[in-house]
């Protein structure tokens, strides 16, 4: 029964179909079917090139018919390849294209190289340009009037070149085949015939003649590295992707920070007071036993209590792809045209110009002819953004050290600037500052990084909506990405109680607190009052560390620790950099008011040298708000799009962040510099994703611990500044209308007491001082502390 069912018909077809298709799917066999292919191609070749020549000798032979030429040995055949060689010459070349089939069979040896050798040809593409390429030629040869022979140009192309003749005209043929010619060249070559006419329409610019562009150099277009330079008075910009490196993503791992080497144990030295009676030489032994167990314990190490911890990865931030700034000719020229334009209608003549191109603007540098007024051209930035239509332009003159006048113009295609991009970047990756920041890409397409420890503190302002919030993102990135959590902490203050909260996952490795509270982003007006006299406590420790260390800094007071040359039972300790970020002063400032403004006065004149550096954030830049107390304090600031010229100048003490064009567009300045910038782009979900990996990882028992501060009012458990004796009369019943009206304002005693604003406001102060009443917020009335009269009672019998 196996026998016959393995005989059967069907079984044997199975078996021959199964056999069929391993022979076709077999690499082997495409191998061998590509390279007859390509051995068909190339007889095909040499028999239509020896045609071209031997044709006439070989066609009065080709009459007789195929069969006789094969069957005669008489027959004298001068093709290369022969009797067979002639014939298919005599097909492809003399009875079809002519020399034009030379292209259709180097297609078919396209296909061969690419199935028998597997090189990477686009043959089908190459095929069909191969035929259009030889309709063409034979159809372009056929229309000459010379006697060039059957063999060059083809029946085929003597006969397409006969009708189109015959329907329009001898004339008309050649436009026609001139017309195709040229459409094709454009096709395939991506030429733009544009560029032409507007180069010979172009009006000259002043009586010298026309400079021609330059190309661009491969040096000139290196990302990060090299500013994209285009000189616009001559040509052809090579397309970027042409020069970049491609991305790889193993090189990912090699640019993160690397963990300094730990020590497993920390050696405790005890040195024992010398007696009176000591001999000199029992002195000297203890002074050298204890240098030696010094020497052995080698430098202190402050990542040792997390000597695990793992640094942030690149992988962590999202690949947007290459963020370089594209280089568009067509925009370059266009815009310079309308520039040169605009200021030739105000009889302004432009001796040069040229172009950087950054990720979202281009500056163009002109210098102007001799006699020219710079007021002339400044006065100028509207016509120019009419001209442009471009969202805002700002006009630069001069050029601080270069002579030159800038035009800032939006790019038609701005590019994002990754995070990711930016922290992996060479600049930033072998930085030693000591508390790096990677804001983002300039103008000319370098990544921006600065030291937060040198500005010292930095203010941030901007319109909502216009990337304030990113570049905080970016800047606490920046060092999470490159600080180990026992070198850095963070103080932060969110009162929108919602643009922080992601970085509470990170509280035991980076964050810093209060004693006692629960939550480390601080979001009570209170609190941040008392954390800022806290923070001011911390610097005034500090500073009698630094005194009694002979140190005028923090960095040396650390390298004195590290190197066991201060003693920790005498209170010295490793001191980490503290940050506080306040995203939204402005609100502070409004219900707080001087007792917000005092302290970080204070820190920000202070604490630079002790390690304690402010950032502090507003979407209101107003002068209620950005005091001179706090601009005389803050050398760096950052301004992103405002909506009046008036905002600019309180940031910045200049115009053009009125200029600016949005989403991260932002100007910096420190001291008289004024740089444009394009924040990195950090999203939300990268930040949890940071925040996550550092979370869970081990960390300290708890936060960093603050100072306590001890509020100069006493709280609801202090016994307040005033006696019994020094309160007013009217105390009692004031605080009974204060806490049956749940209000605590003056104009209040003031109707239901008849008193004068002067006793009203002293009985306010008397209740705040007791414990009653909250403290002043502002134009909001005083909390009041106490919810009813039973309360009370009990809170006057402590009292």
């Amino acid at each position: 029964m196996a026998r016959t069912s393995s005989n059967s018909p069907s079984s044997w077809l199975a078996d021959a179909k199964s056999a069929w298709q391993d022979v076709t799917q077999s690499p082997s066999l495409h191998s061998v079917f590509g390279l007859i292919v390509l051995l068909i191609g190339m007889l095909g070749f040499i028999a239509s090139a020896s045609t071209l020549t031997t044709w006439t000798a070989d066609y009065s032979a080709m009459e007789l018919g195929f069969s006789q030429v094969l069957s005669q040995r008489d027959v004298v055949i001068q093709n290369l390849l022969g009797s067979i060689g002639a014939a298919v010459g005599m097909v492809g070349t003399v009875r079809g294209f002519g020399v034009a089939s030379l292209l259709l069979w180097s297609a078919v040896m396209a296909f061969g190289l690419r199935w028998g050798l597997g090189l990477p040809i686009r043959t089908l593409r190459y095929a069909r340009r191969s035929m259009l390429r030889a309709v063409l030629i034979t159809s372009g040869l056929a229309l000459i009037p010379w006697n060039a022979g059957d063999a060059v140009v083809g029946d085929f192309g003597r006969v397409l070149a006969d009708w189109t003749t015959h329907w329009v005209g001898s004339l008309g043929a050649i436009l026609t085949w001139f017309a195709l010619a040229t459409v094709h060249t454009v096709w395939v070559l991506q030429l733009r015939p544009q560029a032409l006419g507007e180069r010979l329409t172009a009006p000259k610019a002043s009586m010298d003649p026309i400079p021609q562009p330059q190309a661009l150099s491969e040096d000139e277009l290196v990302v990060d590295e090299a500013p994209i330079v285009v000189d616009l008075m001559e040509p052809a910009v090579p397309a970027l992707d042409d020069t970049l490196p491609p991305w790889d993503e193993a090189d990912d791992d090699l640019l993160e920070p690397e963990l300094l080497p730990t020590m497993p144990v920390d050696v405790a030295l005890d040195v024992e007071p010398l007696a009176a009676d000591d001999e000199p030489e029992r002195a000297l032994a203890e002074g050298a036993a204890a240098a030696s167990t010094l020497a052995s314990a080698g430098p202190y190490d402050p990542r040792r209590d997390l000597s695990r911890y793992q640094f942030p990865t690149l992988q962590l931030l999202n690949d947007y792809g290459q963020s370089a700034a594209k280089v568009d000719q067509e925009e370059l020229e266009a815009n310079k045209e309308r520039i040169v334009d605009t200021l030739r209608n105000y009889k302004i003549e432009i001796a040069k110009i040229k172009a950087t191109v950054g990720p979202t603007v281009t500056l163009y540098e002109i210098v102007p002819e001799a006699g020219i007024r710079i007021s002339k051209i400044k006065s100028l930035e509207d016509d120019i953004a009419l001209s442009l239509s471009a969202l805002g332009i700002r006009i630069i003159a001069p050029i601080p050290g270069k002579g030159t006048i800038g035009i800032e113009v939006p790019n038609r295609n701005p590019q994002m600037v990754s995070m990711r991009s930016v922290l992996a970047s060479e600049k930033f990756q072998k930085s030693d500052m000591d508390l790096p920041l990677a804001l983002g890409k300039t103008i000319s397409n370098e990544v921006f990084v600065v030291d937060l420890a040198k500005m010292p503190h930095l203010l941030m302002a901007g319109a909502t909506g216009q990337g304030k919030s990113v570049g905080l993102n970016a800047i606490l990135a920046s060092i999470l990405y490159k600080k180990h959590p026992a070198e850095v902490k963070f103080v932060l203050v969110d009162p929108k109680k919602v643009e922080l909260t992601l970085f509470n996952t990170i509280e035991r490795h980076f964050l810093a607190k209060l004693p006692g509270t629960d939550e480390a982003i601080i979001t009570d007006t209170t609190k941040v009052i008392h954390t800022l006299n806290s923070l001011c406590i911390e610097m005034d420790q500090r500073y009698e560390l630094l005194k009694s260390a002979f140190v005028r800094n923090l960095k040396e007071y650390n390298a004195k620790f590290t190197a066991r040359k201060l003693n920790p039972e005498e209170g010295h300790r490793y001191l980490p950099y503290i940050v506080l970020v306040i995203d939204e002063f402005a609100d502070l400032i409004m219900t707080a008011g001087k007792e917000v403004e005092t302290p970080i006065a204070r820190l920000a004149q202070l604490a630079r040298a002790i390690g304690i550096h402010l950032i502090v954030a507003t979407q209101r830049p107003s002068v209620n708000v950005i005091t001179g107390i706090i601009k005389a304090n803050f050398p760096a600031r950052i301004a992103f799009k405002v909506s009046a010229k008036i905002d600019s100048r309180t940031i910045l003490d200049a115009g053009g962040a009125e200029q600016l064009i949005g989403k991260g567009d932002m100007l910096i300045s420190s001291g008289n510099d004024l740089i444009r910038l394009q924040c990195a782009f950090l999203d939300t979900p990268e930040v949890e994703q940071i925040c996550e990996f550092i979370g869970g990882q081990q960390g300290y028992p708890e936060a960093y611990q603050l100072p306590e501060y001890e509020s100069e009012e006493g709280g609801l458990g202090g016994g307040g500044n005033y006696s019994a004796d020094e309160r007013d009369s009217m105390f009692e019943e004031a605080a009974r209308i204060v806490v049956i009206h749940q209000q605590g304002s003056a104009s209040l005693l003031q109707r239901k007491l008849k008193l004068g604003y002067n006793r009203a406001g002293r009985l306010i102060d008397q209740l705040e001082d007791a414990g009653i009443i909250g403290p002043f917020e502002g134009s909001k009335a005083r909390q009041v502390l106490i919810q009813d009269e039973m309360q009370l009672n009990e809170r006057l019998k402590n009292l």
